[in-house]
């Protein structure tokens, strides 16, 4: 009962940790783009050679991007696609197939107590069943609300919240 809150934090975890890769390559990249000398337009690269305080600001704004896109290469190198894609269609996978598996033990279930009701009604299994105290099982109907699909909660990106505990 624990699967469908796990994948969601899962895909949920890739999902952050990729955008928040990806945003610091961006936001590294636009920084060196602002950069400027005092008094000069953002990106006025002429001007920051003859300029101590603009050029230590490049520096560490081309520091900051080679940092980010080197991140951004180790994810690349680790999941050659960058993978929420493929997390989210596998997430939909494992609730399309714990949903199937479920409705198939249901079932098997149904079916299993229809033939062991049929049993214990027949003579003259009756007679040992009655012997035994074997009465007919219930079939499986689910309790109310059991119809319902679970819903699969996506936090807002920035902001992740644990899955709600099992009941």
């Amino acid at each position: 009962y624990d699967l469908i809150p796990n994948l969601v934090r899962t895909v949920q975890g890739a999902a952050n940790f990729e955008k928040s890769t990806l945003e610091a390559a961006v936001n590294a990249r636009s920084r060196v783009g602002q950069v400027a000398a005092p008094g000069g337009a953002p990106g006025a690269a002429s001007d920051i050679p003859n300029n101590q305080q603009a050029l230590a600001q490049f520096e560490a704004a081309q520091g900051a991007l080679s940092n980010a896109l080197s991140r951004l290469l180790v994810v690349v190198e680790r999941y050659p696609d960058l993978k929420s894609n493929q997390n989210f269609l596998e997430l939909q996978s494992q609730l399309e197939g714990t949903e199937n598996r479920i409705a198939v033990e249901r079932r098997r279930y149904n079916e299993v107590a229809q033939q062991f009701n049929s049993a214990v009604l027949k003579f003259p299994a009756n007679i040992v069943a009655n012997l035994f105290g074997f009465k007919p099982k219930a079939y499986f109907r689910g309790v109310a609300g059991s119809s319902t699909p679970p819903e699969v909660n996506f936090q807002p990106f920035g902001n992740p919240q644990p899955a709600p505990a099992p009941k």
